[in-house]
């Protein structure tokens, strides 16, 4: 373990999609704030299933709370963006978002807003985790959740990680003790819309999501959740489909003719 010394001079920023007063992010806040200076800079409310979303068409304000502390008008990505920009006195060190209610698995990594912050820390070059706790209920504890990415913050910043490579831990409720690093799962799920009527006749939709696979990949996020482990999935910035690329390559010239068209 890095001695509380060398941790002790880290600068960690703490952001969510569920607000800055979140059971989950004030735990991260408690089991961090001994061995390193801890900003929290979160939205004033929840932004779940912001993704990387921006604000773009009004100002962001941002409200003291405490020291070192921000509730922000915005997304979590304007938080990051924001505290890295104006906020914070010192660069951060790693940037941590969550412990989000609720599990970011598999296709919700490209929805959530809790994953959105991490990738927004990732695009700025930064050391980057987002932590999910796999539950629906709605008391839950945090501490074991925090207890890992306690773990993981403890060793980003003894060995580092790669350039714009964040990791998306997910946290089992319960948690059997085990840790797998896996791959995002495949779509198991369905999204689906539930209809009803408003008092005023007006149609109106909920989101809401439908399993649909019971055969999960054993290396993949899902599969360890089931498990009862720990998920440490590395997600990297870059989308590129290198094989794709290669295969389709000789498009551009047919593409390219559709101008002498």
């Amino acid at each position: 373990m890095v001695s509380s010394t060398i941790l002790s001079k880290a600068n960690i920023l703490l952001t969510n999609d569920d607000g800055y007063g979140a059971d989950g992010l004030r735990a991260l806040q408690e089991v961090l704030q001994d061995f390193a200076t801890v900003w929290v800079v979160a939205p004033f409310a929840e932004q779940s299933g912001t993704a990387q979303s921006l604000t773009l068409r009004q100002p962001i304000i941002c409200h003291p709370v405490a020291e070192r502390e921000w509730a922000v008008d915005g997304t979590p990505a304007d938080c990051v963006i924001v505290a890295l920009h104006k906020l914070l006195t010192e660069k951060p060190d790693l940037v941590i978002s969550g412990i989000n209610h609720g599990g970011n698995l598999g296709e919700n990594a490209y929805y959530s807003g809790t994953v959105g912050a991490a990738r927004e820390a990732a695009l700025h070059h930064m050391p980057a985790l987002a932590m999910s706790l796999c539950s629906k209920a709605p008391k839950v504890s945090f501490e074991p959740a925090a207890r890992v990415a306690r773990s993981a913050a403890e060793l980003i910043l003894k060995e580092g990680l790669p350039d714009q490579v964040l990791l998306n831990i997910n946290v089992p409720e319960p948690w059997k003790g085990g840790v797998k690093f896996t791959r995002q799962s495949k779509k198991i799920t369905r999204n689906q819309l539930s209809e009803g009527k408003d008092p005023r006749g007006r149609t109106y939709y909920w989101l809401f999501e439908q399993r649909i696979d019971k055969d999960v990949e054993p290396d993949t996020d899902y599969a360890a959740i089931f498990a009862g482990a720990v998920s440490v999935t590395p997600l990297h910035l870059d989308p590129t489909d290198t094989a794709s690329l290669n295969h389709l390559s000789h498009w551009g010239k047919t593409i390219a003719g559709a101008l002498n068209l």
